[in-house]
């Protein structure tokens, strides 16, 4: 069976895009992975196209106008991890001997679908009783604090680096450092969460150009990154009370992302890890195995996520600073995990690095511990 190696990437600025919509955000991101693939666009075979809440058809649009129509497409819809599921897809295709090139684009113009914080489906438990994501969130952060002892300002810590990575990160939505004050002092949004503990309502697109051997030695010059794993899963049904500082999806996608790749959670050199608030980081780089249970706080305060510690995490700003446009999340995370393995990460760059994990996980649904949950493992 054929490796998959990513070829070409490409990435818009994420931010509020008032004058471009999910179309014209997906068509910039796929032309710039063309164009860093060095490739003649009409080699493409096929195309897988992330999105939420961007109705029918988006991916037809993205590809009509960049000349790309007529191509077998599929608009992929798996909640925060749709853009991830997409390159899941099209590495398979790859794999399967379908197709030997083959793009996978996230996309998503939020800022015209919602204003305020995301809530469950009526038919969850967490709509019955009123809560939203960032409340859900906030009793996670209540309870690790309970269990672990974790303080107010160490949670404060970790959008404080995520956003002193997305300052040195020109396509992140935010680009000022923050301190541990200015979250503390920011806008209560569910206690003990406040406004900078919370991704922001975020534009933008993200596009992969994935390629087989024969393919790439044809045309990647060197420049391809290999995907050795991509998995994905759904959450089992929770048929008893469930810890809330632990997450056995996380584990469970992660464990097959190892067992795929052949590395363990020991060799993992950096990682992109979905913090869509800032609790979630704490209880993802535990749950994949990178730091252990109830240790990562003490681990940020000391310095070892940072982009010059012992396990860098979230480089390219995360969720919290360089944002998160739903669909175009999973995508750009292997975005930045090619650019920091081919050394072009510019004033972020991790030295050394060989060996990057991107994590995305999102949605809820009745009865279940999450929606979905995809991983992928990318080794130079």
């Amino acid at each position: 069976m054929t490796d998959v190696h990513v070829v070409g990437v490409g990435m818009t600025r994420f931010g509020k895009h008032p004058d471009s919509d999910a179309t014209d955000l997906g068509a910039a991101a796929l032309l710039e992975a063309v164009a860093d693939a060095g490739i003649d666009p009409r080699i493409i075979e096929a195309a897988y196209v992330g999105h939420v809440f961007q109705g029918m058809v988006t991916g037809q649009r993205i590809l009509a106008q960049v000349g790309l129509a007529g191509l077998p497409l599929a608009n992929v819809e798996n909640a925060c991890s749709s853009g991830a599921t997409a390159i899941r897809e099209a590495s398979l295709a790859i794999r399967a001997g379908e197709n030997d090139v083959v793009v996978a684009i996230g996309t998503e113009h939020l800022t015209t679908r919602f204003s305020g914080a995301l809530t469950p489906d009526p038919s969850d438990p967490e709509a019955a009783v009123g809560a939203t994501m960032p409340g859900v969130y906030a009793m996670r952060a209540t309870r690790y604090m309970e269990e672990y002892g974790m303080t107010r300002e160490q949670l404060a810590l970790i959008p404080v680096k995520n956003k002193a990575n997305a300052a040195a990160n020109p396509l992140a939505h935010f680009r000022k450092e923050i301190t541990v004050a200015d979250v503390l002092e920011s806008r209560p949004i569910a206690d003990p969460l406040r406004l900078h503990d919370c991704s922001p309502i975020t534009d933008g697109a993200a596009a992969v150009i994935v390629m087989s051997d024969t393919a790439a030695k044809k045309y990647a010059n060197g420049r391809g990154v290999r995907l050795a794993a991509s998995t994905l899963r759904s959450g089992s049904v929770d048929v008893e009370p469930t810890s809330m500082t632990y997450e056995p999806l996380t584990w469970a996608t992660a464990k097959e992302a190892y067992e795929k790749s052949g590395i363990g959670p020991d060799e993992v050199d950096f990682a992109e890890v979905h913090d869509c608030f800032s609790i979630a980081e704490v209880l993802r780089v535990e749950g994949l195995g990178l730091f252990e249970q109830g240790s990562y706080p003490w681990a940020v305060e000391r310095g070892e996520a940072n982009i010059d510690g012992r396990l860098p995490i979230n480089p390219s700003g995360g969720l919290l600073g360089k944002g998160h446009p739903l669909g175009g999340t999973g995508v750009a995370q292997v975005v930045e995990l090619v650019r920091q393995l081919r050394g072009e990460a510019g004033d972020r760059q991790i030295e050394g690095v060989r060996v990057g994990l991107a994590h995305c996980r999102g949605g809820k649904a009745v009865g279940i511990e999450g929606a979905a949950c995809t991983v992928q493992i990318l080794i130079r």
